[in-house]
């Protein structure tokens, strides 16, 4: 069930840049190693309702109900460009600043946490990726796709965390320009527009 192809797999979904990722590294490059950590903590987190969808089979009724899927997803890249609108804004929750401003751990976890919980493509996602792991026994498949989801979730966090550390270590190398924190605010916004675009024109 837990094999070396089903953790290699899943580290190459976790590694792959995603919109946690970036926003992990946002908060890395923007204020340091305790706020990427909290971020990762959020984006891990934001991943719990989509699995117990794809082990409740909820996941199948979001991908059949256009409606459903569509106010989820719409949802989804509302927020995304209120974060881009963050990035940009002075003082905004994601800009990145040569100040070392403080905001509270659990706002951090909550934006990494609707980040992922408000895109549905994720319980698609995880009800293809679980089920060809499990050892076909009817009896035991809602535990074994809670073991495999508990196992992703592990790796999620434990690679976000990597990425934000990382970002929090060239904060002191990249902020001491502030036309290195203008380009970077606006990459930020950029990239968020961008996934809110490509969002957008995800299909059930």
């Amino acid at each position: 069930m837990i094999s070396t192809q089903f953790l290699l797999t899943a580290l190459v979904v976790v590694i792959a840049p995603g919109t946690g990722v970036i926003y992990t590294l946002a908060m890395g490059l923007g204020q340091g190693r305790q706020a990427a950590i909290w971020a990762a903590v959020g984006g891990t987190f934001g991943i719990v309702p989509h699995l117990a969808a794809a082990t409740l089979g909820l996941a199948a009724v979001l991908h059949t109900s256009a409606l459903l899927f569509n106010v989820v997803k719409f949802a989804g890249v509302a927020y995304l460009l209120y974060l881009a609108w963050q990035a940009l804004r002075s003082g905004g929750a994601l800009s990145v600043t040569a100040d070392h401003r403080k905001q509270n751990g659990i706002a951090i976890a909550r934006r990494g946490a609707l980040i992922n919980i408000l895109n549905p493509k994720l319980s698609v996602f995880f009800l293809a990726l679980l089920p060809p792991f499990l050892s076909g026994n009817p009896a035991t498949a809602s535990l074994e796709m809670a073991l495999l989801g508990a196992v992703f979730m592990l790796l999620t966090f434990l690679v976000f965390v990597l990425y934000g550390v990382f970002a929090a270590k060239a904060r002191d190398l990249l902020l001491g320009s502030a036309a290195v924190m203008r380009w970077l605010n606006r990459g930020f916004a950029a990239i968020f527009v961008a996934l809110a675009g490509r969002l957008a024109l995800e299909r059930a």
